[in-house]
């Protein structure tokens, strides 16, 4: 236990196993949905035939996201969590399987790609540098806006929110008991960190799904809860037969042939692969500011120290997740649910790890947490983050704007790769416009140009038919 203390360094760091397990575990419970959602994606519905089979991509997204895990806090030691991206699967399953015909073995070959490009600009550098590169006031606008981008997915898994008829968003369905057990979660949540009592996100989950059981039990079906959830598993133990990893390390024959399919031109596979890696490039950059910056990891000019070992692992993600056919695995913004249950070392990344691991033995008991008994901890988690706005300088329209743009893109758009973009791209025309171009770093310059590119591609797709 003392060589396991040391090598994590709890003393340092101000934590205790205690701390580490309980901010493991609340991390797993906040984004154990993506264990089902990812195959929901990859799939079902209309990739039902034409994407991986449904049963080993469940498998493949728990030991994907163990694996990464758990070498992220041996590597990095920092409680960062990785598991198969939202948003980035949803581009492997709609636009290259159904929109573009790839089989799911190219898709995932691209994605494979891709990060091993990522690989390249970490390991020459050039990825640490851009970060580097950020202003101090873009970085604390990217972790505010991070903080209402969780926040808003919170109120829109509890219900709270959805998507409106003539408006994009209006006030959910309120007379669910699915949104019953939102409200209690949210309810015990708050007055548990009021009273700042520990554990108070996890004891709010544990809570809200016993609830949901209930409500479940009483109402049935028309309590609003996803398929699966809030029921007692018949079947404890999922079976693991060898047909259950039957898509570990499938995409290597696709490796080379992607490149040369009759359908599709280089080029546009270059263009899928360069849009793939910049969304992958600043989400992750922007989790690992974002979280960092909860956890009081960065120095004073918003640096997370030894972050190079960060987005080493990180980079393996999208490699190891295009290979076991799961889509990149990225770093997790649900790791600020751990961070603020205390978790400050990589052995709350290794209990994630592990807890994983464990999942693919007993995925349908990890399925009774329903989405509505997790987004009170998410909401909660994007109070806590936002709270960083009060360090912010709010000085001229060429310092402020780009902040506002960052922060308010991310949750508009469902994505944290847009929100940085538009900041950046602002900030950079604002300060030329000034006449205040030298305080830009080049890079700065290069990524933004890279960024209108990125803005750029569906219209240059569209028009010269790529």
């Amino acid at each position: 236990m003392n060589a396991i203390a040391a090598y994590f360094r709890l003393d340092e760091r101000g934590t205790t196993f205690g701390t580490e397990l309980r901010a493991g575990l609340t991390t797993f419970m906040v984004m154990a949905y993506i264990i089902f959602v990812n195959p929901n994606i990859l799939s079902t519905g209309p990739l039902e035939g034409s994407g991986p089979p449904f049963l080993p991509t469940v498998v493949a997204t728990a030991l994907t996201a163990g694996i990464l895990t758990i070498a992220m806090g041996l590597v990095a030691n920092y409680p960062f969590a990785l598991a198969a991206g939202l948003g980035l699967n949803a581009v492997v399953a709609f636009n290259l399987i159904l929109g573009r015909g790839f089989s799911w073995q190219e898709a995932m070959a691209v994605i494979a790609w891709e990060g091993i490009i990522i690989l390249i600009l970490v390991l020459t550098g050039l990825r640490e540098a851009v970060m580097q590169a950020i202003p101090l006031g873009l970085k604390r606008a990217i972790a505010v806006g991070i903080g209402l981008f969780i926040l808003f997915i919170g109120l829109v898994q509890g219900g709270f929110v959805k998507a409106g008829t003539g408006t994009p968003v209006t006030l959910g369905d309120l007379t669910t008991p699915a949104f019953l057990t939102f409200v209690v979660g949210l309810v015990v949540a708050l007055a548990l960190m009021a009273r700042r009592v520990k554990g108070a996100l996890l004891i709010s989950i544990f809570v809200a799904t016993g609830v949901a059981i209930v409500l479940r039990a009483i109402y049935g079906d028309a309590a609003g809860f996803g398929p699966g959830q809030a029921v007692l598993p018949e079947r404890v133990v999922l079976d693991l037969g060898a047909d259950n990893f039957s898509t570990l390390l499938a995409p290597l024959g696709a490796m080379l042939t992607v490149w040369t399919r009759p359908e599709t031109s280089v080029i546009t596979v270059a263009l899928i692969v360069f849009s793939l890696m910049l969304a992958d490039f600043f989400d992750t950059m922007g989790t690992v500011i974002g979280v960092g910056e909860e956890a009081g990891f960065v120095d004073a000019e918003g640096r997370l120290p030894g972050i190079q070992r960060v987005l080493v692992v990180d980079s393996f993600g999208a490699i190891l997740g295009g290979l076991f056919s799961t889509s990149s695995n990225t770093t997790y913004i649900e790791s600020a649910a751990g961070v603020s249950e205390g978790g400050r070392t990589g052995l709350t990344s290794v209990v994630v790890g592990v807890l994983f691991l464990v999942s693919i033995l007993f995925a349908p008991v990890a399925g009774i947490v329903p989405a509505q008994a997790t987004a009170a901890a998410l909401v909660v988690v994007g109070y806590l983050m936002f709270t960083i706005a009060r360090d912010f300088d709010w000085g001229d329209i060429d310092d402020v704007f780009p902040a506002l743009a960052t922060m308010i893109v991310m949750p508009l758009t469902y994505s944290i790769t847009d929100g940085i973009a538009a900041g950046f791209i602002t900030y950079v025309f604002l300060k030329a416009v000034k006449g205040r171009s030298a305080e830009v770093h080049p890079l700065l310059w290069v990524v933004s140009a890279a960024f209108v590119v990125y803005f750029a591609i569906p219209w240059l797709q569209q028009t010269f038919n790529l």
